[in-house]
């Protein structure tokens, strides 16, 4: 009887303590560590973060940093930490966190346009993944690279096209970069290059010229004939006199890309840099912005016509007056210039 009475005493002790390792189990691993109240998380994991500034940063939305990182600990993630951004659902176990922070990075949309500069370009790319601007300027730049791909550091803001792309936010400046070459040369099929070799242009200087369409006019309806308007010129070997690539070589010669010109004077058409098409022949070294893909495609599929000259309309605004003469042309910028003074824009 007593020796029935210690088994049975044994055998609930060992229910016990198998119920209270059972419990400690769930409660480590599968039960809700979760305390955010949103639907779910974001987590920002760096190269450089350990183990101790990831508990730091999850602090707030867990209800115990303690059994985290002991479910770490056990799962071999404390030392194994992966860069990248992340989403926790409210309601997940620590085996689901540690899981989704060891293999299930999320996809982010990275989206430019409109930069000026490849500095400018890598800026903006940086403030959406986790490498930063230096680093990506330097793979933007590279030299190896640019010459082996055909392009200078002037043209090299050429190779990137305009749009939303998907990337891991943890991608290699190096990765970036040559996804973006990979686009590049997907756009530029054997239809768009066919299409350049007609207007007598490269890839290249399609979209030096499309750079100075955009900068020309907003109107999409004119990008064609302004473009037909500056392949006249290059045909015809005037120079492009472009006020936007006068503009770009002040803001270059005085390292000032915030400098805002509303008005080009006699004076500024004398800057000796190679972007100056008053003062040189031909398309400029590089973009002196970002083209739009449409842009692009505008100057592929350039009217024809005769106009050579093109001027704001000041009886509509953010259009153009086009003219095939220069007497024509001058009585229409004597239009835009009175217009000009009467608004008192002097600079």
């Amino acid at each position: 009887m007593k020796r029935f009475r210690l088994v049975a005493l044994l055998a609930l002790l060992g229910v016990g303590i198998g119920t209270f390792f059972m419990i400690q189990f769930y409660r480590v691993f599968l039960w809700d560590n979760t305390a955010f109240e949103s639907p779910e998380h974001i987590v920002f994991i760096d190269r450089d973060d350990t183990i101790d500034s990831l508990l730091l940063q999850l602090r707030p939305y867990l209800k115990s940093t303690q059994n985290f990182k002991l479910a770490a600990q056990k799962k071999g993630y404390t030392s194994n930490l992966k860069s990248g951004k992340f989403r926790l659902i409210q309601g997940m176990g620590n085996n689901q966190i540690i899981n989704t922070l060891r293999s299930d990075a999320q996809v982010v949309q990275v989206t430019f346009n409109n930069q000026e500069r490849v500095e400018n370009l890598a800026g903006r790319v940086a403030t959406q993944l986790e490498a930063d601007s230096l680093e990506l300027l330097n793979a933007f730049c590279d030299s190896t690279f640019l010459i082996q791909k055909g392009f200078s550091k002037e043209s090299a803001i050429s190779y990137f096209l305009p749009n939303t792309y998907d990337f891991y936010w943890n991608v290699t400046p190096i990765t970036f970069r040559n996804k973006m070459w990979q686009y590049y040369q997907s756009f530029w099929n054997e239809t768009r290059q066919k299409q350049a070799q007609n207007i007598g242009l490269s890839p290249q200087e399609v979209s030096v010229l499309a750079s100075i369409v955009q900068k020309e006019t907003n109107q999409k309806e004119e990008y064609a004939r302004v473009a037909g308007v500056y392949l006249n010129r290059l045909k015809r070997k005037m120079k492009l006199q472009a006020d936007p690539t006068v503009i770009y070589a002040l803001k270059k010669k005085r390292q000032d890309f915030e400098l805002v010109i509303k008005r080009v004077l006699l004076k500024d058409l004398k800057v000796d840099s190679p972007y100056n098409t008053y003062k040189y022949y031909g398309l400029p070294p590089g973009p002196i912005t970002m083209p739009d893909i449409r842009v692009i495609d505008a100057v592929l599929n350039a009217e024809q016509h005769t106009y050579l000259y093109f001027v704001v309309n000041p009886s509509k605004p953010g259009f153009h007056l086009f003219a095939s003469t220069l007497r024509e042309h001058n009585r229409n910028r004597f239009k835009y210039t009175q217009w000009l003074n009467r608004r008192k824009v002097f600079r």
